[in-house]
């Protein structure tokens, strides 16, 4: 039996600003909600939200003590991804290093992405 493949994983700098986020809101989170959306010129786009709560059919990620739900729709879709934070000199964003993704638009807020194949996705469990 092959071990479960986590669908998400992230670094120290990504797990820290989480952290951050969820200490500044004034509502009760249980961490943060992460998809994905049609639109853009490449053709899709990440999300994320705050979440308040686990809603049904959610990957629940565990990593670095911080906790990341991925909407069920995106799992196919971020299946091996490594969500970062990266501070440049003009802007600090989460950055996701996605094997799916194809291609990506000149201004990076929009991607390409081909859902992961089967002999991958079967390694995770729902």
């Amino acid at each position: 039996m092959l071990p479960k493949l986590k669908v998400m994983s992230l670094t120290d700098a990504a797990a820290s600003r989480v952290k951050e986020i969820m200490a500044n809101s004034t509502a009760p989170l249980v961490g943060v909600r992460v998809g994905v959306r049609n639109g853009g010129c490449a053709g899709m786009s990440y999300t994320m939200d705050y979440a308040d709560s686990v809603r049904p059919g959610d990957e629940v990620v565990e990593d670095k003590g911080v906790t990341v739900l991925v909407d069920p729709k995106a799992v196919l879709f971020l299946l091996g991804t490594t969500m970062d934070f990266r501070t440049g000199k003009l802007a600090s964003q989460f950055v996701f290093d996605n094997p799916n993704q194809t291609s990506a638009c000149g201004c990076g807020e929009s991607v390409a992405l081909t859902p992961a194949s089967a002999d991958r996705s079967e390694a995770v469990s729902h």
